[in-house]
């Protein structure tokens, strides 16, 4: 969404006109459903959070500078409301389902590609378990990073943290990973 489409529809909710943030809704819910999923490793509490992140924001609008982008500000919020979640429930993260088309990955038919598309498959579930075990802080920098791609300077605004703090924890994350993949045996180039 352009920055200034985006600005003019925080103003018309500020101003009192409330049909004016589906539009933001529709924009941010498909990029803010693969992050929750990403952070809290199930369909129902990642819809869950993304709505609840949704309410919030939407109460705290007007408090909003519209000088800022709606983006980091929303995904910060999320963040948030997906650890508050995990810590309400004293859950931890688990995946149990993930969707390849919601998580990026895309599926390819042809007789041709069912063995790459299983090894494929394969080398998803054995991430998605090696993220399981991570912190959360190392599994948060991650999702961000390498599945959602911010930029580190977005990151750094949603985390509020400097930029060379994300370098850093995305490093120590990147090695844990790593750790984990050796520990479950996982092949890779």
């Amino acid at each position: 969404m352009q920055p200034e489409v985006e600005r003019e529809l925080v103003r018309k909710c500020q101003a009192g006109d409330p049909r004016f943030y589906e539009p933001l809704v529709r924009a941010y819910e498909p990029q803010g459903l693969r992050l929750a999923l990403g952070m809290v490793g199930n369909m129902d509490d990642a819809r869950d959070a993304l709505q609840d992140a949704f309410v919030k924001a939407y109460q705290a609008l007007d408090r909003f500078d519209t000088n800022r982008a709606f983006g980091p500000w929303f995904f910060q919020i999320l963040r948030n409301q997906c650890r508050d979640l995990l810590r309400s429930r004293k859950a931890r993260f688990r995946v149990e389902v993930v969707d390849d088309g919601l998580l990026g990955g895309r599926a390819d038919h042809t007789p041709q590609s069912s063995r790459r598309e299983r090894e494929r498959s394969e080398a998803r579930r054995l991430l998605w378990k090696a993220l399981e075990r991570l912190p959360d802080e190392q599994r948060e920098i991650l999702v961000l990073k390498e599945l959602q791609g911010f930029r580190y300077q977005e990151i750094a605004g949603i985390l509020e943290v400097p930029e060379g703090t994300v370098a850093s924890r995305l490093f120590h994350a990147r090695k844990a990973l790593k750790g984990a993949l050796d520990e479950m045996g996982a092949e890779y180039p």
